[in-house]
C-alpha cells in the first residue's frame, strides 16, 4: 500500500484556496497511485485560527469546503484535517480529521488531548473526543490521531518540551488495545529549535515498543509569530525512519508502506534550521498580509545586517530597501558598513541624515526642559526620529517596516518604545545576541554578505559619544545563559545563582527583564523559534509586584 503525505502550506481562514490545494494535491496523489493521501490538522482553516473560530461561518464554510474534498475523492482514500461543530455542546467545536472514500464520507475522528501549554489554548474551542476507532483502507487497520494525542504514551520519557505532562487519557494506548497495524498523526506542530531531535526520537521510541508503524504529517509555513517546519516522516515497527519530507517546504510524498529502504534517523542543523524558519516566517508573513515589500533601518550593527539579510533571501533583493540615518554620534564605519551590506545584498540603501531634524528637535525642547542635564531622553529623541522616518517610507510606498532588535535588547528592554521597536515584523525577536553571531556566522561560511568588521565590532546604539551595549548591559555571553534559565526553562533566581552566577547580576537581570513587560507587550509580531518566546505563550501581567 501506498500512502502520500500532502504536507502543505495554508492560509489561516482561506479556506477556498486551501481547500483548492488539497484537492490538486489528492489528484497528484492519485495520479502517483498513492492508496491513501494524508494532510495536516485544520489543514483546510489552517493552524492556528485562535478566535476566528468563533464565527460559525468560517465553520460552514470549512464545513463545504470539507464536501467539496469528499467530491474529490475518486478512487483514493483522504485522511484530513478540519473543524467540526460539537452539536451536544455548543458553541464547542471538535478538531477532527475526516476519513474519506470514493466521493463518501467514511468516519469523522476527533482531537482527544487539547493542549493548553504554551502557544496553545484548544480547550478554549474544543471539545475532547470520548472515544479512538479505526478505519480500514484495503485489508489494513489504521488508527487516526490528531498532534497532541501521540504524545501521552506512558512508555516513552518526556523532556522538556512537554515537561512531562500526563493526560488521563492515552489515545495510542486505545488504539494499540485495537489491534491496530498503522498510526496516522496529523499535526500542526510549530518549529522550536531542538524540538524536532526529541520529535523523532519519541515516536520512533513509540513505533519500536508497540511495534507499529507511524506516518506522521506536519503542516507547514509561517502564521503570524509560528513556522511549522513540516518535515513529515514515517517510521517502521522497529521505529526506522523509511521516509523524510522535505523541511520548511510544501512536499507530497509517496511512501510505500512495504519499502525495506531504511533512512539514517534524521539530525536537526540547528544554525541552517533557524535560517529557514526565519526566512519562511518572513516570507509568508508578508504575502500572506497582503505585502511584497520592506524597509529595513540600518544602522551598520550585526541586528539590522542579519535582518536584512534574512529578508533579502524571503523575498529578493528588488523588494528590499535599506534606509541608513546617521546622527552625529554615528561613526564612519557604521555608515559605510551599511553600504558595503547593501552592495553584497544588491538591495537599495538611502541616506536620510537625522543630525538637523535632532537639532531642531532640541532647541524647540528647551523651554520645557531648560536646566536639566542631557540622559536617556535625548538618546531615544534619536530613535523616534529614525522611526518617523520608517514610517513615512512605509506610508509613501506601501513597504512593511521589519524591526531589528534581538532577544537580549527586548529581555532587557535596551530598546526604545515608540523608537526602534516600531514597526510590522520582529525578525530577530527571540533569538538572544549569542545566537544572531552564530547565525551571522553561519550565513557568512561560503562567502561575506554581512560585512566581517559588521560582526568583530563591539555592539553599541552609537546615541552617546563611545557608547556600547556593555556600558548598561552584562556581557552577552553571561546575560544569555541567565535569560534562557529564567525565560525559557523557567528557573528561579536562586535556581540560576546555585548554576554559579554571581547574585548581584543575576538578581538585576530577573528585575530588569520583568519591569519591561509593558513595552514587550508594545512590540510587533516576532518569529518563534525558541521553547519560549516574548508575545505568543508568555504571558506576564504588566501591573505586579512578584519579586525574585
Amino acid at each position: 500500500m501506498k500512502i502520500a503525505i500532502g504536507q502543505v502550506n495554508p492560509t489561516i481562514g482561506q479556506v477556498g484556496a486551501n481547500t483548492d490545494k488539497i484537492i490538486e494535491y489528492i489528484r497528484k496523489a492519485r495520479d502517483s497511485n498513492a492508496d491513501l493521501v494524508v494532510f495536516p490538522e485544520m489543514a483546510i482553516i489552517g493552524y492556528p485560527p485562535m478566535d476566528l473560530l468563533e464565527h460559525r461561518k468560517l465553520i460552514k464554510d470549512n464545513l463545504e469546503g470539507l464536501q467539496k474534498i469528499v467530491a474529490a475523492s475518486k478512487d483514493i482514500y483522504v485522511i484530513c484535517g478540519y473543524v467540526d461543530f460539537d452539536a451536544d455542546n455548543p458553541p464547542m467545536l471538535f478538531n477532527a480529521a475526516a476519513f474519506i472514500h470514493d466521493g463518501e464520507m467514511i468516519s469523522r475522528h476527533y482531537k482527544t488531548l487539547l493542549p493548553t501549554y504554551d502557544v496553545f489554548d484548544e480547550q478554549r474551542y474544543f471539545s475532547p473526543a470520548k472515544e479512538q476507532h479505526t478505519v480500514m483502507v484495503h485489508e489494513t487497520s489504521i488508527g487516526i490521531t490528531i498532534c497532541e494525542d501521540i504524545w501521552n504514551d506512558m512508555s516513552v520519557s518526556g523532556d522538556r518540551f512537554m515537561e512531562n505532562r500526563r493526560y488521563s487519557v492515552d489515545p495510542v494506548q486505545n488504539l494499540l488495545d485495537s489491534d491496530v497495524e498503522y498510526i496516522v498523526n496529523i499535526s500542526a506542530s510549530p518549529y522550536v529549535k531542538g524540538k524536532n531531535t526529541m520529535k523523532w526520537s519519541r515516536i520512533s521510541k513509540l513505533a519500536g515498543i508497540s511495534g507499529v508503524p507511524v506516518v506522521y504529517v506536519n503542516q507547514v509555513g509561517g502564521n503570524d509569530s509560528l513556522v511549522f517546519d513540516g518535515n513529515s516522516f514515517m517510521v517502521n515497527k522497529k521505529g526506522e525512519f523509511t521516509a523524510m519530507a522535505s523541511g520548511f517546504e510544501e512536499e507530497l510524498l509517496v511512501v510505500d508502506l512495504e519499502s525495506k529502504n531504511l533512512l539514517p534517523s534524521p539530525l536537526e542543523r540547528d544554525m541552517e534550521d533557524i535560517r529557514k524558519a526565519l526566512v519562511l516566517g518572513i516570507r509568508d508573513y508578508i504575502h500572506k498580509c497582503g505585502f511584497s515589500q520592506v524597509v529595513i533601518g540600518l544602522s551598520g550593527g550585526i541586528d539590522s545586517a542579519l535582518t536584512a539579510t534574512l529578508a533579502v533571501e524571503a523575498l529578493g533583493p528588488e523588494n528590499v530597501m535599506g534606509i541608513t540615518m546617521p546622527s552625529k554620534y554615528s561613526s564612519k564605519g557604521s555608515v559605510d558598513h551599511s553600504f558595503m551590506l547593501g552592495k553584497n545584498l544588491g538591495i537599495s540603501v538611502e541616506s536620510v541624515p537625522i543630525k538637523k531634524m535632532y537639532d531642531l528637535f532640541l532647541e524647540e525642547l528647551v523651554p520645557l526642559m531648560k536646566g536639566l542635564p542631557m540622559d536617556i531622553t535625548e538618546e531615544n529623541l534619536q530613535a523616534r526620529i529614525r522611526s518617523n522616518i520608517i514610517m513615512a517610507v512605509s506610508n509613501k510606498f506601501g513597504r512593511l517596516p521589519l524591526t531589528t532588535g534581538n532577544k537580549s535588547e527586548l529581555a532587557m528592554g535596551y530598546c526604545t518604545i515608540y523608537g526602534d521597536m516600531a514597526g510590522g515584523l520582529a525578525v530577530l525577536s527571540d533569538l538572544p545576541k549569542t545566537m544572531v553571531y552564530s547565525l551571522s556566522r553561519h550565513i557568512n561560511s561560503e562567502r561575506e554578505i554581512i560585512p566581517w568588521e559588521t560582526i568583530e565590532k563591539a555592539p553599541s546604539a552609537e546615541l552617546r559619544e563611545n557608547q556600547k551595549d556593555e556600558d548598561s548591559l552584562p556581557p552577552y555571553d553571561l546575560l544569555d545563559q541567565v535569560l534562557e534559565l529564567y525565560i525559557e526553562r523557567k528557573c528561579s533566581a536562586s535556581e540560576i545563582i546555585e548554576e554559579g552566577f554571581q547574585e548581584e547580576m543575576v538578581k538585576s537581570i530577573l528585575k530588569t527583564v520583568d519591569r519591561n513587560e509593558y513595552k514587550r507587550r508594545q512590540a510587533p509580531p516576532g518569529i518563534k523559534v525558541t521553547s519560549k518566546a516574548f508575545g505568543i505563550g508568555r504571558r506576564i501581567p504588566i501591573a505586579q509586584k512578584y519579586e525574585q
